[in-house]
């Protein structure tokens, strides 16, 4: 095991602790953990394994990696830089978003706020798939029971973080009438696994995935700055806490104003509602189209 530990900076308007809050909320169980302000999870690295821990202080974030080679490390840092989203530039985004008549007070008042990246695109599009018009905590178990069966062991457990997700191959040849959730989710999980390439709009035209999955991907998996999700319980929310209509349609047409940093706009809009709770579920639609209804 080859250990590394240090400080990636950050300027002080990045909300660190924010990330990580909702980063423990989506915790999967032996994949990831949160103790005491500190976010630890495994990554399936190019030549191994590896466990990243990243801990926020005001100025940098104290950074530890366990990894199996060392020939992994720039891969590890820049995982840890992608899931914190270090690469954001808060003056930027308060300049576009700061005087919007919605959000701008929000934005004002925490410029540093984002939603996490994620460094893996099979890993986020399969919890996304396990996402779909359920809760954060019910993602979660999905998520957490398919790496108890289906994940490895990584040679040192960390402070709970004992297994990385499982691998597509691993999952592409499940029987979807056997996974603890609806057979429709399932074979999208398993079409998921089985496409290879993980890019948005590959995933759209699988059987199952729509466009908030998709999506969901693109922001927090591909760093696209611009997406957005009208559809999503917690932009819904958010926009009525601000006194506007949140219907999907209405949201789309409000986003419009925030574009291209329509991204960090959600950021903002689940924090309106303390939505953390309700944040990545989709709205059902009146009227649901198969691919939509996962």
């Amino acid at each position: 095991m080859f250990r590394v530990t240090t400080h990636l900076p950050h300027p002080p308007a990045l909300a660190a602790r924010d990330l990580v809050a909702f980063l423990e909320r989506r915790a999967v169980a032996s994949i990831e953990a949160v103790d005491d302000g500190t976010y630890r999870r495994s990554l399936r690295l190019l030549h191994g394994a590896g466990v990243l821990e990243l801990t926020p202080g005001p100025d940098a974030v104290h950074c530890v990696l366990d990894l199996d080679d060392p020939r992994d490390e720039a891969e590890a840092l820049e995982a840890a830089r992608r899931i914190l989203r270090l690469d954001a530039d808060a003056e930027a985004i308060a300049a576009r978003l700061g005087a919007d008549p919605i959000i701008g007070a929000l934005v004002r008042a925490a410029p540093g706020r984002r939603i996490p990246g994620h460094h893996d695109p099979f890993e986020l599009a399969v919890r996304a798939v396990l996402g779909q018009q359920v809760s954060v905590e019910a993602a979660a178990t999905l998520a957490a029971r398919l790496v108890a069966a289906h994940g490895e062991r990584v040679a040192r457990p960390v402070h709970g973080v004992t297994h990385v997700f499982p691998t597509p191959a691993a999952l592409a040849g499940l029987d979807p009438a056997e996974l603890p959730m609806p057979q429709s989710r399932g074979r999208a999980l398993v079409a998921v696994a089985g496409a290879g390439a993980m890019d948005p709009e590959r995933l759209l035209e699988l059987p199952g995935v729509g466009p908030w999955t998709a999506s969901y991907v693109a922001l927090r998996a591909f760093g696209d700055d611009d997406a957005f999700l009208p559809t999503d319980l917690g932009v819904r929310r958010g926009l009525e806490a601000l006194g506007q209509d949140g219907a999907p349609r209405s949201a789309a047409m409000i986003a419009e104003d925030w574009r291209p940093l329509r991204g960090f706009a959600i950021a903002h809009l689940w924090a309106a509602t303390g939505a953390a709770g309700v944040a990545g579920a989709a709205t059902p639609p009146p009227r649901p189209s198969p691919r939509a209804r996962a």
